[in-house]
C-alpha cells in the first residue's frame, strides 16, 4: 500500500475518532439548558465533560496537522475556499473552552445563564457546520488550477456555493446525530433526574436522525459514489443506529452509547470511501480535481511522517483510554455542592463553607 493511502486513511481514523468523542461533546453542550432543569442538573452535565472534552479536541489538532504535512494541497485549498465555515467553528470552539473555563468563575446565576446559553450556540454552530463542510468535499466543489500562482490548486467558488440542498441535509445529520449520541452520553454518565430525561430525549431525537441520516446516506451512494461495496457501510450504519435506539429504549446505556459511536465511526468513514482516492472533486473538470497523487506531500516526508506516528499514536492513546477510565463513574446532582454556598472556585462544600466563614469573619 503506497503512503498516500495509508495517510488518506490514518487522516480518515483521525476524523471519526474526532467525530465519536467530540460528537457527545456538542451532544452535551447543545442539550444543556433541556436536560438541566437546575443549577445543580446543569452543573452535574458539565462535569461529565470536565475531565474529556479537551482532550477530546486534540484529535481535530492531530488530523488538521497531519492533513497540513501530509496533504498540503488538500489543506491550503480547504482552508481558502471553506475559510468562513471553519473560520466560525473555530471561533465556537474557542468560546466553548473559554465558556467551560469562565463559567465557575461567578455565583451569580446571571453569569452562569449567560455563558450555558455560550455553550449551546458553541455547541449548535459546528455541529452543523462540520456536516455541511464534509459534504461538500464530497459533493465536490468549484476548483480550478491556480494561474496566478502558477502551481497549485484554487476553489472559485463562493459562501453561498457551500449551501447547496446535500451540504445543508448533511449539517442537519450531523447536528441530530450528535444530540442523540450526547443524549445516550449523559444517559450513560448520570444519575440521578437527569439520566431518564436523556434517555428519554434520545427516541425522538434518534428517530428523526435515522430519517435524515437515510435519506443523506443513500443520496451520497446513488449520487456521489462510484464503489458497490460501500453500500455494505451504509448498511451496517443503519443496523448500529437502530440497536442503539432500541438499546437506548431498553435503559442498556452502555451498549446504546456503544453502537451510537460506531455509527458515526461507520458513517464518516463510508463518507472517506466515497471520497477516495479524491481530496476535493471539482465540479468544473474532473481532471482539476485535488487527488491524493497531486495534493500530496514527497515520499521522504510521508515517510518520516510514518516513523513518528508509529511512536507517538499509541502513547496518545494510551492516555486518553486511561482518563475515560478514571472518570468513568456516574455523576449525579446530589454530588454537586450547593452552587448559593461560597465561590464555585471551590470544587466541594467543605471549602465553599470555609471561604465563606472566612469571608464573613
Amino acid at each position: 500500500m503506497e503512503l498516500t493511502t495509508v495517510w488518506f486513511i490514518l487522516i480518515a481514523v483521525l476524523f471519526i475518532g474526532y467525530f465519536v468523542l467530540e460528537g457527545f461533546d456538542f451532544g452535551v453542550g447543545m442539550l444543556l439548558k433541556v436536560i438541566g432543569k437546575s443549577e445543580a442538573d446543569r452543573r452535574a452535565i458539565i462535569t461529565t465533560l470536565g475531565p474529556v472534552w479537551d482532550g477530546n479536541e486534540v484529535w481535530l489538532l492531530v488530523g488538521g496537522g497531519a492533513l497540513f504535512a501530509a496533504f498540503p494541497e488538500w489543506y491550503a485549498t480547504l482552508f481558502s475556499g471553506f475559510y468562513l465555515p471553519l473560520f466560525l467553528i473555530l471561533v465556537a470552539l474557542i468560546v466553548r473552552g473559554v465558556a467551560f473555563e469562565y463559567r465557575s468563575k461567578r455565583s451569580s446565576l446571571k453569569w452562569r445563564a449567560n455563558w450555558d446559553n455560550a455553550i449551546t450556540i458553541a455547541s449548535f454552530v459546528p455541529a452543523l457546520l462540520w456536516g455541511v463542510a464534509f459534504a461538500n468535499l464530497v459533493r465536490g466543489v468549484p476548483v480550478e488550477p491556480n494561474e496566478v500562482a502558477g502551481a497549485g490548486f484554487l476553489y472559485t467558488g463562493g459562501f453561498f456555493n457551500l449551501l447547496n440542498p446535500y451540504a445543508l441535509l448533511g449539517g442537519l445529520v450531523t447536528l441530530t446525530l450528535f444530540l442523540t449520541h450526547g443524549a445516550v452520553f449523559l444517559a450513560l454518565k448520570t444519575a440521578g433526574d437527569i439520566q431518564p430525561r436523556a434517555q428519554k430525549i434520545a427516541i425522538p431525537l434518534g428517530l428523526i436522525a435515522a430519517v435524515l441520516a437515510v435519506v443523506f446516506l443513500l443520496w451520497t451512494q446513488l449520487a456521489y459514489s462510484d464503489k458497490a461495496w460501500t453500500w455494505a457501510l451504509v448498511v451496517v450504519a443503519a443496523l448500529a443506529w437502530v440497536g442503539g435506539i432500541a438499546a437506548n429504549y431498553l435503559k442498556r446505556d452502555g451498549w446504546a452509547f456503544l453502537l451510537s459511536a460506531v455509527t458515526l465511526a461507520v458513517a464518516v468513514a463510508f463518507l472517506f470511501s466515497v471520497l477516495y482516492p479524491n481530496l476535493m472533486p471539482s465540479t468544473v473538470n474532473e481532471a482539476y480535481s485535488l487527488t491524493i497523487e497531486n495534493g500530496s506531500s514527497t515520499e521522504y516526508t510521508l515517510r518520516i511522517m510514518t516513523i513518528v506516528a508509529v511512536i507517538f499514536t499509541p502513547i496518545v492513546l494510551a492516555y486518553q483510554g486511561w482518563t475515560y477510565w478514571v472518570f468513568r463513574k456516574r455523576v449525579s446532582p446530589a454530588d454537586i455542592p450547593n452552587p448559593h454556598e461560597g465561590s464555585l472556585d471551590y470544587p466541594d462544600e467543605a471549602q465553599a463553607a470555609a471561604a465563606h466563614a472566612a469571608a464573613n469573619k
